[in-house]
């Protein structure tokens, strides 16, 4: 076993688990029921069929970091793989989980000659809060309206019921994105080779299930830097 894939850490996929259980069992019976209800009609979508897959051209983009410096995607992976990670907002706490851990394993990943940066459509306000909270040493990179999500398939408007049941919670998304429609990306990490191919794909319309590192550091072993 490498040294990357020793200092890889584990159990992301336990500690979301044993979080949803917990949200699970304190949530009221019509909030739980409008969730699970949501979550089939998504995957019943055929959105994660049709997002960008292995094999494909990663769309390009240019996106503002929590600064307000713009990064881009041709930037990184001139300098090698880009691990590439969309998740919800730092109001999901399942999201917050992927960016802990993968912080955790971000110096195994930087080892192994990657670069890693995390999208979401939160404003660049909310997404430096994220960051002063979890403090994941990667750029948190602010995709205004979703159009990168968009680009690569993942953006989805949520449904009357689904924004209902999050209001219900507390959840304020035109806020914590600065717009005024209600949509959302499917959770996806992507690893980029240098050539902008997909080498390594993780779209899930279970927002409660993440790519976990260690399968990040071993598609990186498997593309390799500069291939």
């Amino acid at each position: 076993m490498d040294g990357a894939s020793e200092a890889a850490p584990e159990g992301l996929a336990r500690a979301l688990a044993d979080f949803r259980a917990e949200a699970m069992g304190r949530m009221p019976e019509g909030i739980r029921q409008a969730l699970m209800a949501a979550a089939e009609r998504l995957a019943a979508s055929g959105i994660a069929e049709r997002a960008v897959k292995v094999g494909d051209r990663a769309p390009d983009f240019a996106l503002p970091d929590t600064a307000g410096r713009t990064v881009r995607l041709a930037d990184l992976r001139a300098a090698g793989p880009v691990v590439v990670s969309f998740y919800r907002g730092g109001w999901c706490p399942f999201c917050s989980l992927e960016m802990a851990h993968l912080g955790r394993a971000r110096e195994a990943i930087e080892r192994a000659g990657a670069r890693i940066v995390a999208i979401s459509p939160q404003t660049p306000e909310a997404s430096g809060a994220t960051d002063a909270k979890l403090h994941p040493g990667f750029p948190l990179l602010c995709d205004a309206g979703g159009e990168v999500a968009a680009a690569y398939g993942l953006r989805y408007a949520l449904e009357p019921e689904l924004v209902a049941a999050y209001r219900a919670m507390g959840t304020d998304l035109p806020a914590a994105n600065g717009t005024g429609d209600w949509s959302l990306p499917v959770p996806a990490t992507y690893v980029i080779g240098p050539d902008g191919t997909v080498r390594a794909a993780h779209v899930n319309t279970d927002y409660t299930t993440r790519m976990e590192p260690r399968a990040v550091l071993e598609a990186l072993g498997a593309a390799g830097p500069g291939t």
